[in-house]
């Protein structure tokens, strides 16, 4: 192995290397959502969408105490 590929350090070795392209493979998400039931997708959007609303909501309180704070 005259041209030895310069790696990543924690990249890991031959060994390391051909367990993850052979057993573990690369990271996909396709299809993560749609591979679940229509129910399962249902409730995910729903809990994603209180996350978001929990979110804004935080927001607006925050800047409400800013502005409580400035108007003193």
């Amino acid at each position: 192995m005259a041209a030895e590929e310069k790696k990543a350090p924690g990249e890991g070795g031959r060994i390391l290397s051909w367990v993850f392209k052979n057993l573990a493979g690369p990271p996909t998400v396709e299809n993560a959502i749609q591979g679940g039931s229509q129910q399962a997708r249902d409730l995910w959007k729903q809990d994603l969408e209180r996350r978001k609303q929990w979110s804004r909501e935080e927001r607006e309180r925050k800047r409400a105490e800013r502005e409580a704070r400035r108007s003193n």
